[in-house]
């Protein structure tokens, strides 16, 4: 892809006005608010299976949890293109109003649905509602913000001021995990999870309140006003964006060459870890808020130190490094975690044997990536049920027609049939397997159990690297998007690519790699997928996505 022309300033980067300056706050503000919305359903996981899904089935439970955290995000890029063509027509400022009010509403509601016990399947269907409400409204949200900022910003400081709009989904869920953190601490644990968990869903309609009398504040930004003044604002924003080839291969290779990666660093470094760590290594949530939070406090500064950096360097530089470090040393820092959070977890995988030989008829993919399918094939049932357990398995293949036959350290145990996974479970458990509150599982919970456990100082070391890992792939990204898209389409160009890459390629990390450990039988193997994503961004980014640092947005037209 050549890098297309532009006309610029040659006059050197300025301070950033006090207008300017609380056109940040506004906008970063508001957009905190809309993470700490979007991203209490993982943190609440347990809270909000209990509510709204039916029965004992622990496995079904998780599984419904991460299909409505990935519904949330399936639906983002069509938020982008609704308010990204409002935006373009008719101002980034009231667009982002829209999209907020939307967020915080249908949060509240969450706080408010009745549970299954009380409306039956209207319970969790409403939950799937607000969260599809909940990704249309983000994928408006972050376009409208990172544009809004970027077209405030002073020539050769967008790096810098775009930053901090992108510290904001790390600190929304970082203020998520210290609402719940607190609540926690000051109830019981059967009142938190009677209707303490409701707590953080309620309090935003105080932060909806705040944050549009803050945005309420602002003006449109300049750039938008000048093209209007001119009468230069698209038609037809959609098609000009991606009905022509010119603008719709920036989109793409905006996508597969930057979004696609950075999605997948930032959800293994931060949701995927968290899950790690709560449902395979059957870490308790307390002592992983702490942790996690804690390395997030630590991180947090670099989204704006690689921002800053990406305006002396480039973007691409601070981007592709990112990919290429994570994509390599991931297996290893995740094995750290796993050796430390729960160490006898790690010896089993070694030293206890699980032998599953069935005809290769009756044994499926397993692929599930939204937790829609139902599975009824004994090899199924049984392989699910050790996945979830985190127990290692091998599937053999058997003669046709033949049986199934689980062998733990050759020993047979069960017979076929849905129930045969429980016994197995316990056969594991009684060669070695840790069970949930296992003595040898880390557990810190509270700050001074933290600072005073070299184990859990230790989680948290690996947890930073994680994070850096995310700021340098974050850092930059808003800055190099707005910069690919002239100011007439930017807003629709440039949030199309991001939550298709957010939404989807990142959005559904998650349960993707579930569907690969349970298919592979090793609880590390769900790596692979935010593995390749990277290199394959890494790749793409290198050859076809021009640098963009140097680019006047307020002059730039896009033409080659």
């Amino acid at each position: 892809m050549s890098t297309a022309t532009y006309s610029g300033s040659a006059a050197g980067p300025r301070p950033m006005s006090a207008e300017e300056k609380k056109v940040i706050l506004a906008s970063s503000a508001g957009t905190v608010f809309e993470w700490y919305d979007f991203y209490l359903t993982i943190p609440l996981a347990a809270n909000i299976a209990a509510n709204f899904v039916p029965g004992d089935n622990e496995t079904a439970k998780f599984i419904f949890v991460l299909f409505s955290f990935a519904a949330g995000f399936a639906v983002r890029p069509f938020g982008a293109l609704v308010f990204g063509r409002v935006g373009d027509l008719i101002g980034r400022k009231y667009t982002f109003l829209v999209t907020m009010t939307i967020m915080g509403l249908a949060t509240f509601i969450v706080g408010l649905l009745p549970g299954y016990a009380t409306i039956g399947l209207a319970a969790p269907i409403a939950f799937i509602v607000c969260r599809l409400l909940q990704g249309l409204a983000l994928g408006g949200e972050y376009g409208g913000a990172a544009t809004y900022v970027a077209e405030h910003a002073p020539q050769g400081r967008r790096g810098y001021y775009t930053s901090w709009i992108q510290i904001t989904a790390t600190f929304g869920l970082f203020l998520a995990l210290a609402v719940i953190l607190g609540l926690r601490f000051s109830m019981s644990t059967e009142t938190f999870n009677d209707w303490g968990w409701r707590v953080p869903f309620l309090l935003s309609i105080i932060l909806l309140g705040f944050s549009i009398w803050i945005r309420l504040q602002l003006n449109e930004s300049p750039a938008f006003q000048k093209m209007k003044a001119e009468g230069a604002t698209s038609k037809a924003p959609l098609s000009e964006a991606f009905g022509t080839w010119k603008n719709a291969k920036i989109a793409i290779f905006a996508l597969l060459g930057g979004t696609a990666g950075q999605a997948v660093v930032w959800y293994a470094g931060q949701f995927y870890a968290l899950i790690f760590l709560t449902q395979t290594l059957k870490v308790d949530a307390t002592t992983t808020y702490l942790i996690l939070a804690f390395a997030l406090l630590l991180g947090t500064p670099f989204f704006v130190i690689f921002g800053s950096l990406s305006d002396k360097i480039g973007r691409k530089p601070v981007l592709l490094a990112g990919l290429l470090i994570a994509a390599l040393t991931y297996f290893p820092l995740f094995t750290k975690i796993a050796s430390i959070a729960n160490p006898k977890l790690v010896a089993a995988t070694e030293s206890v044997k699980i032998d599953i030989t069935a005809d290769p008829a009756s044994c499926g993919s397993l692929f599930d990536p939204v937790g829609v399918r139902v599975f009824t094939a004994p090899c199924d049932l049984v392989r699910r049920t050790l996945a979830s357990s985190s127990m290692h398995y091998e599937l053999k293949p058997g003669a046709a027609g033949s049986a199934l036959s689980v062998k733990v350290n050759g020993a047979d145990v069960a017979s076929p049939g849905e129930k045969a996974g429980a016994a197995i479970v316990d056969a594991a458990y009684a060669a070695g397997y840790p069970k949930v509150g296992d003595p040898s599982i880390l557990k810190a919970q509270s700050l001074g159990a933290l600072f005073s456990d070299g184990r859990a100082l230790s989680l948290v070391g690996v947890l930073f690297l994680l994070v850096i890992y995310v700021t340098m792939v974050y850092g930059p990204i808003a800055a190099l998007l707005v910069e690919l898209f002239p100011t007439r389409i930017r807003y629709s160009g440039m949030s199309l690519p991001y939550h298709l890459g957010n939404g989807w390629f990142g959005g559904f990390l998650p349960p993707t790699a579930f569907a690969i450990v349970v298919a592979s039988g090793n609880i590390f193997n769900g790596l692979w997928y935010p593995i390749i994503i990277a290199l394959m961004t890494f790749v793409i980014g290198l050859i076809f996505v021009p640098e963009t640092k140097d680019r006047d947005i307020f002059t730039y037209t896009g033409e080659e």
